[in-house]
């Protein structure tokens, strides 16, 4: 016994750790793409989805048939064919039965599957389902050796390798899948409109793109919309296989008695769920992002109808729907990634031509194989009625062997030349079967069948008759499905639009006044209206707190926001805390540290330019078209040298045509503004030069007004001089003693 124990330690093997885990990856890899996300371009299907309609065939749950709880659909699949949870398989078959998601449903449920607005189905066991008509032409074929059959996962029983039906279900129903590394999503089609391209292809199978187009005008979605995308975009989607589609709500206007008139959405772009997309419309109203629309109901039943009403009846309708398709997912966008499965089970983007190509010649296969085997069906029982002639020829002969023989079958295959399968067919007929057994019905039978053998011989050898025969077959499935029927109806119009339209920023935010108030420790916050700024009690700041910018503004301002580090921040005036208590720490909303100290803070909409200068005295002009970044961590425009910070940021007047700048060594100095440069970005030119000193203050002035400034004390008075003209100098240099009253701070106002 000792010496039968097997040391597990034995069977490890020595190898490197990231090639033994990238073998492994890969295996897993390559069967997730092939066994689970990816759709056979042949029938469009994955293997839960093939396994879901091979279970319920075998349940004989065909469209003619009563119901079944799809809990016992469920129990079969996972118990025979697919060895995953039950959830999954559930949500699967869900899936297939919802006339939202599939444009042709290939299960017919009863209960409930589940709704547009997103809730979700009942569970298994109180839903019923069976098989649609759709799912029927799929798998047309699996009985007549169409296709290959493979062991289960636990070889107990058999399960075919795809479907071989007539049905172009790849790009009808379309796909959606994320695997290893690659993905796909395939938008729904027209099943009429592929099949036209299919007969195009099986007569002229070098059609280009062009000529398939002339056919599928773009995808069909199963809720409707509109495909609102160019032509030219709509051809290189499907020459690549890869692009994408812009989707639209349809909506009309419907108008009142007095003049009013209000929206009614009546199809929603396909995978948007109805009540998320009402609850996304009824934000935008609550939080007053888009103040020209008043209200949004949803008064559907079966069929969607969502209504708009705009804030007055003077709101331009087209303005009003291009803010929502901009705001809400009234419009989306659709991918087009055909990455499919083609026929040696191999991954790879087609274009739309290859895929239906890919298709056809797979029906062409189908076609031979059927034909294959009703051959060999017609040979079995040609070979049958030939014994049955020969016994109803030598009846009394044959009744004599049976009676008096030991050996019957032995002596009648002697005698008379029949074969093993002749001799036991005969030795199986009933004694009832003998008065029908007559020559002419032996005789006309064989006939038919050996015009139809000639025929099917002649159809194998004959590519032309095979094309003639498929495209026979291809117009009747096209005719069951054809527009005028209630499946076959395009639902989703294609018609070219432009895109949506700016909205002006007014038409989005309710414009009110507010106040502004960013305190010395960094809290900031928006009083509603137009506060007196020289109150004592305009605002309350926490003990130990202050004021350090506070200004009018307008609900639809952008407010920029200036830091020492040479970091320009945009702030949306409408997204400010309100004024009650003390506000927000405005470095929540940005990427701005503590130990940096704020500039400036104003509105940017007020002026064009502006002046910046670093503590060394550099600077340069700037574009606040330039500046403006709304994300969290802003742009940078100034670019400090080491050991300087930003300490000057004011707006420049049109008229303004002179600068003025004074250092902390009480040097002030005035020079033309076109000696200041432009930028974007960067450190600018000198302004100021000091020695031991750097700069304490700079603006922009008009040389003719001279310059003003507040006198100490509670005065409130202001001083002007008007004579500049000592102090006026080239650019960069040192300066001169400010004029006398000139404030202690050295600080312009």
């Amino acid at each position: 016994m000792a010496s039968d124990f097997k040391d597990p330690f034995d069977a490890i093997v020595d190898a490197p750790f990231d090639s033994a885990l990238s073998e492994r990856y890969l295996v897993y890899a390559l069967s997730t793409i092939t066994a689970r996300s990816l759709p056979d371009v042949r029938d469009g299907l994955k293997p839960v989805h093939r396994r879901l309609l091979w279970a319920m065939r075998l349940l004989k749950l065909d469209p003619a048939q009563g119901y079944k709880k799809c809990a016992r659909v469920v129990g079969d699949v996972i118990g025979k064919y697919h060895p995953h949870g039950d959830q999954s398989v559930y949500d699967a078959m869900v899936r297939l039965a919802q006339d939202f998601a599939l444009r042709y449903p290939l299960v017919d449920g009863q209960g409930n599957f589940g709704n547009i607005d997103g809730d979700n189905a009942a569970a298994y066991r109180y839903t019923e389902a069976r098989l649609t008509q759709v799912a029927m032409d799929l798998m047309d074929g699996l009985d007549e050796e169409a296709v290959d059959y493979r062991p289960t996962y636990n070889g107990e029983e058999q399960e075919p390798e795809l479907f071989p039906g007539l049905f172009p279900n790849l790009l009808a129903n379309g796909a959606a899948g994320i695997a290893v590394g690659m993905a796909t999503n395939i938008p729904p089609h027209n099943a009429a409109e592929l099949l036209e391209a299919a007969i195009l292809l099986v007569d002229t199978p070098e059609a280009d793109d062009d000529a398939i187009l002339a056919h599928v005008k773009g995808p069909d979605f199963p809720t409707g919309g509109l495909v609102v995308d160019p032509p030219a975009v709509i051809r290189e989607s499907y020459v690549t296989g890869r692009g994408g589609f812009r989707v639209r709500a349809r909506w009309t206007i419907e108008r009142e008695k007095g003049g009013g008139w209000q929206v009614v959405v009546s199809e929603i772009p396909y995978g948007v769920q109805k009540g998320k997309l009402i609850e996304q419309i009824a934000g935008l109203i609550n939080d007053k992002k888009f103040p020209i629309l008043a209200d949004v109901r949803d008064e559907s039943d079966a069929v969607v109808r969502i209504v708009l009403e705009p804030r007055s009846r003077t709101v331009d309708a087209g303005v009003l729907m291009d803010g929502l398709f901009r705001l809400s997912d009234l419009e989306t966008r659709i991918s087009l990634n055909l990455n499919v499965l083609d026929k040696d089970r191999t991954p790879r983007v087609m274009s739309l031509r290859e895929a239906l190509a890919a298709w056809t010649e797979h029906q062409f296969v189908v076609l031979r194989r059927r034909t294959e085997h009703r051959l060999t069906k017609i040979a079995d029982r040609i070979e049958l009625l030939d014994g049955y002639l020969i016994a109803y020829l030598n009846l009394d002969r044959i009744i004599e062997i049976i009676r008096t023989e030991d050996e019957p079958k032995q002596v009648m295959m002697a005698e008379f030349g029949l074969t093993d399968r002749q001799a036991e067919a005969i030795l199986n007929m009933r004694l009832r079967s003998l008065r029908r057994l007559e020559e002419f019905e032996i005789r006309g039978e064989r006939d038919k069948l050996d015009k139809e053998q000639a025929a099917l011989t002649a159809l194998l050898a004959d590519p032309k008759k095979q094309r003639a025969r498929m495209k026979r077959d291809l117009a009747k499935i096209r005719d069951r499905y054809g527009p005028e029927t209630p499946l076959g109806r395009r639902r989703t119009g294609i018609e070219e639009a432009a895109p949506t339209r700016d909205i002006p920023l007014e038409a989005m935010i309710e414009r009110e006044p507010i106040t502004v108030i960013l305190s010395q420790r960094g809290w900031i916050r928006a009083l509603r209206g137009h506060a007196d700024l020289a109150a004592s009690d305009a605002a309350k700041f926490k003990e130990g707190d202050g004021p350090a910018f506070a200004f009018h503004a307008q609900t639809t301002d952008k407010i920029l926001l200036a830091a020492e580090n040479g970091r320009f921040f945009t702030l949306g005036a409408d997204r400010l805390p309100g004024g009650r208590g003390f506000g927000e720490p405005v470095r929540a909303m940005i990427d701005l540290d503590g130990g940096i100290g704020i500039v400036a803070l104003m509105p940017a909409n007020k002026v064009q330019r502006l002046l910046v200068v670093a503590s060394d005295g550099r600077g340069f002009l700037v574009p606040v078209a330039d500046v403006l970044a709304e994300t969290r961590k802003g742009k940078t425009v100034v670019t400090p040298r080491a050991g300087a910070v930003l300490k000057v940021v004011r707006p420049v007047s049109p008229a303004h045509d002179y600068v003025a700048a004074i250092g902390d060594n009480r040097r002030m100095l005035v020079f033309p503004l076109n000696e200041l440069i432009e930028l974007s970005r960067g450190q600018g030119v000198q302004l100021q030069r000091y020695r031991d000193a750097s700069l304490s203050d700079a603006i922009t002035f008009v040389f003719a007004e001279g310059l003003s400034w507040p006198m100490g004390g509670d005065s409130g008075r202001t001083r002007t001089e008007s004579d500049l003209g000592l102090w006026r100098a080239a650019r960069g240099a040192a300066g001169r003693m400010p004029p006398n009253g000139f404030p202690r701070d050295n600080r312009f106002q």
